[in-house]
């Protein structure tokens, strides 16, 4: 099997071999929910971090009893999943107050018990200062030391670097791939890379680096793909699907970078390797490329997308968001004005998560955008 369809069937399930084997031996796995928790620190106590997802839900009745209907399909697909059982093979789940919706899947998973440890959630100040980082420092140290004593592991600063250093080679192997992305003939779709970037949050980090080193070299040598009409960047809210992407795809797009948190802004700034790793890891993800929870960094957000669309050369940029996602739905409408002013075509989208039910309506917008590019 290619590295390509490893990373693909991993990306396709909620359990994998990869975890099964680790259960198997007796090890740990933690869930958590966003970009702002720091995976160092759960590898450096040798537990696997899991990022939550809601693969394989089709619908949330169930978490429709305790959730509101306009909280997000994404946090109500996470709550129906616990709800049935699919995430029993958690040990733990950390969340991180990401946003309102997060927060009351959060309390409702809490309230549940189905996962055995399930610590206060970490908060992350909405703005950058210099009391803010030492706050989000303060919340990780609390969160390393609640780590320990339940799970009765020492977290060294050994271990810590450690981790930082095979975090940071799964940063550099990924921007490598990026990279190929932005040729005329790109070797891997927007779907394919979006694929292998979920099954890196659902696997030990050593195999996982190991799989994207084959599969670097098994696209060094692909034909790449040509029989495309623009080449587009996708911006916005939570996607682990490869659904929106094949649509994009299957009418004539094709996506060659994005900012998403399955995306870039997951993995695009390492964590620095020298000096006190708690210092560098808090550093790191309190100033990683933020999503609209950050209220004060929406100009580092638009410089961080047009500079993305600029390397990559794209035709245009869609910015999509996840129905009463009120973060992103904001940020794309002053994102929309920005971009447009400089010239970028964008297309606004707002969608459910998971398998698209509105199909037609997508595919007609995004084919109405590639036709309005091509004119």
């Amino acid at each position: 099997m290619s590295a390509l369809s490893e990373l693909t069937k991993v990306s396709e399930a909620l359990t994998n071999s990869h975890i099964e084997s680790w259960k198997g031996q007796g090890k740990k796995v933690l869930g958590y929910n966003c970009t702002y928790m720091p995976e160092e620190i759960v590898h450096a106590a040798g537990i696997l971090p899991f990022r939550m997802r809601g693969t394989g839900c089709t619908e949330t009745t169930l978490a429709d009893s305790y959730l509101a209907t306009v909280n997000c399909s994404f946090a109500r697909a996470c709550l129906e999943l616990l709800i049935e059982g699919k995430y029993d093979f958690f040990d733990g789940a950390i969340f991180v107050y990401s946003c309102d919706h997060m927060c009351a899947t959060h309390s409702n998973w809490k309230a549940h018990g189905k996962t055995p440890f399930m610590e206060n959630i970490i908060s992350v100040p909405h703005t950058i200062t210099e009391y803010g980082l030492k706050w989000y420092r303060d919340e990780i140290g609390i969160f390393r030391d609640k780590l320990e004593e339940h799970f009765e592991v020492k977290i060294t600063e050994e271990s810590l670097k450690d981790a930082i250093n095979t975090c940071n080679e799964t940063r550099s192997l990924l921007k490598r791939l990026y990279e190929l992305r932005r040729s005329d003939t790109p070797p891997i779709t927007g779907a394919q890379s979006l694929s292998v970037l979920v099954a890196g949050t659902s696997m030990p980090k050593d195999q996982y680096n190991q799989l994207l080193k084959e599969l670097l070299n098994e696209l060094a040598g692909s034909e790449g793909v040509s029989d495309y009409k623009h080449k587009l960047m996708i911006s916005g809210s939570e996607i682990d699907d490869p659904a929106l992407f094949n649509i994009i795809e299957d009418l004539g797009g094709l996506v060659v970078t994005d900012s998403l948190c399955f995306g870039t802004r997951s993995f695009w700034e390492p964590v620095r390797e020298n000096g006190d790793p708690m210092d560098a890891i808090s550093d790191r993800y309190y100033k990683h490329i933020p999503c609209p929870r950050m209220f004060d960094s929406y100009s580092k957000r638009l410089d961080f997308v047009k500079d993305m669309a600029k390397k990559a050369d794209v035709d245009g940029i869609i910015l999509e968001s996840i129905k009463y996602c009120d973060s992103h739905g904001v940020d794309n409408v002053m994102l929309e004005g920005d971009l447009e002013d400089k010239g970028i075509p964008v297309l606004v989208l707002e969608r459910e998560y998971g398998a698209l039910a509105d199909t037609g309506r997508i595919r007609t917008r995004v084919q109405a955008f590639l036709e309005r590019i091509s004119r």
